[in-house]
């Protein structure tokens, strides 16, 4: 169960960032209804998000396995199971899927992929990335693809942080509303 209960989508305090959360998402899942705690916020993180996943022209399947790969790392199950399915609809095989705790040793990703989960790896563990990490990304991405990793990265980071802190679950029981 989460740390505080999840906010009320039609308070009145929380309507204008929950509108904003419908037009893009149509419905509001326990994530957002958590964030509506702070409308503001919850408003900007749709705006950044949707610009990381739908304004990018990262590929999608580079961009959802290396959330997944966040997400494996931070022991971040809601994120996980939100977007393992997405994954697969943007072209990963279950074998990338399975393999993504132990893509080190896996040999169903190419240099590209493995280039990005390196540098995933280590912008996650260690913040700073060495340089034979970020020449071997540079190397396959033009600047702004790498630029989008690189906040996909930090952002699915974020995400995950805010998840684990507050104990969100999707199947947690949300209230009406």
């Amino acid at each position: 169960m989460a740390r505080i209960p999840y906010a009320d989508p039609d308070r009145p305090e929380h309507r204008e960032a929950a509108a904003h959360i419908r037009a893009s998402r149509k419905s509001i899942g326990h994530l957002h209804r958590m964030l509506l705690h702070a409308p503001p916020i919850a408003a900007g993180w749709i705006d950044m998000y949707d610009a990381v996943r739908f304004n990018s022209t990262l590929s999608g399947k580079l961009r959802e396995l290396v959330i997944l790969r966040i997400a494996a790392i931070n022991g971040a199950p809601y994120e996980w199971n939100a977007h393992a399915p997405i994954g697969l609809a943007e072209g990963m095989t279950q074998a990338q899927l399975d393999a993504v705790p132990e893509w080190e040793t896996a040999s169903v990703f190419d240099a590209t992929e493995r280039a990005a989960l390196a540098y995933a790896d280590a912008m996650t563990r260690h913040v700073h990335v060495p340089d034979d990490v970020a020449a071997a990304v540079r190397e396959r991405l033009s600047p702004r693809e790498l630029v989008e990793l690189t906040v996909t990265v930090a952002g699915y980071n974020c995400v995950s942080r805010v998840l684990e802190a507050l104990v969100i679950r999707g199947d947690d029981p949300l209230p009406p509303g």
